[in-house]
């Protein structure tokens, strides 16, 4: 790689990876199938030591080629209050976004999902109140990141989670002040985790959960070399969760270090067509279980834009998704991010 990246402390292999401008260029594509209506239904914004993802970097990737109508926010401890009540903080987060949203007319952040610390039981009901009104109308859901595993090579210590989160009484005390204000819950979990998921999704019927990167399919620590059994036990897991009514999946995130495919490492970016063939399977498992009406494409940028352009993401999308119906796809690049997310969007 070359020498200009965008820096940030990267121990730990569940970090998020930096992003090599020049690298990526190597592999730089044409949007396929420019006009199809895209909402990408997850991303972030920061600032962080080295590394700017802020409305200027996402409007350029977004300006790349396909036709991005909206996106969803999600959650990255990012441009938090330096003052007032700890459990408040975050509320910076989505007082941020929604100014983003304003700025770029509604495109970026059409919707947001602010964290907030669910641990905190009935009292959470303070911060999604505060977040409600910061996110100016814009507030979909909440994220509480539980993704966690015994491995230390796995897990991002930034997060500081720990075992058996979702089985927490005050967690769940705090997760059912979600449906009585119409809040979804996006979950962040490693793959061996989706059934506490499926746990909570039978618990908590009347509220929508969003599984986050089709669960964190993890390829690295113990679990490298081991991805035909790491696919089985993955398989098993998704087709029981979507028995639940209430889950939706994103499909992405394949391009984090996570999985252990290893693209930053390569001497130029992987095409659109070697990622639809590395991700094939997953996609057709994640659509039989799921169907398209509940599964929603995803950027995850700028964690994955360690792998891949913007472009030749979505184009890898559109590999994937070509033999599906014009619903589906419908469906897929857009309108089950609408349903989920209560976008209002002119489609």
């Amino acid at each position: 790689m070359s020498s200009d990246v965008n820096t940030m402390p990267t121990t730990g292999h569940g970090r998020p990876l930096p992003v090599d401008a020049a690298w990526l260029a190597l592999g730089a594509e044409q949007a396929i199938d420019p006009g199809v209506p895209i909402v990408d239904a997850h991303h972030h914004l920061w600032q962080r030591p080295g590394w700017r993802y802020l409305l200027d970097e996402i409007t350029a990737d977004l300006d790349s080629g396909h036709n991005v109508v909206a996106t969803v926010f999600i959650q990255c401890r990012s441009m938090y209050r330096t003052e007032g009540p700890e459990a408040l903080r975050a509320v910076g987060e989505t007082e941020f976004a929604a100014g983003c949203a304003r700025a770029s007319g509604g495109r970026v952040c059409a919707g947001i999902v602010s964290h907030a610390d669910l641990l905190m039981g009935e009292a959470v009901q303070e911060v999604l109140d505060a977040h409600a009104e910061a996110g100016a109308g814009r507030l979909r859901g909440v994220r509480h990141s539980t993704a966690w595993d015994a491995d230390p090579e796995v897990v991002n210590p930034e997060l500081g989670t720990r075992p058996g989160v979702m089985q927490d009484a005050r967690f769940l005390a705090g997760f059912a002040r979600l449906a009585p204000l119409g809040l979804s819950y996006d979950a962040w979990v490693y793959h061996p985790q989706m059934g506490e998921v499926a746990a909570l999704a039978r618990r908590f019927p009347d509220t929508r959960i969003v599984l986050n990167h089709i669960g964190g399919p993890i390829g690295i620590g113990h679990y490298a070399g081991e991805r035909e059994r790491t696919f089985a036990d993955w398989r098993r897991n998704i087709a029981a969760l979507a028995a639940c009514d209430n889950v939706v999946v994103k499909f992405g995130g394949l391009g984090m270090r996570l999985g252990g495919a290893g693209y930053h490492l390569r001497p130029a970016p992987p095409s659109s067509a070697a990622l639809a063939q590395d991700w094939r399977p997953w996609f057709d498992a994640t659509l039989d279980a799921f169907g398209a009406q509940r599964c929603m494409f995803e950027s995850n940028f700028p964690v994955d834009k360690a792998s891949c352009g913007y472009a030749t993401l979505w184009n890898a999308f559109k590999r994937l998704a070509g033999q599906a119906s014009a619903a589906e796809r419908a469906a897929l690049f857009a309108g089950t991010a609408i349903d989920t997310y209560r976008l209002e969007l002119p489609l």
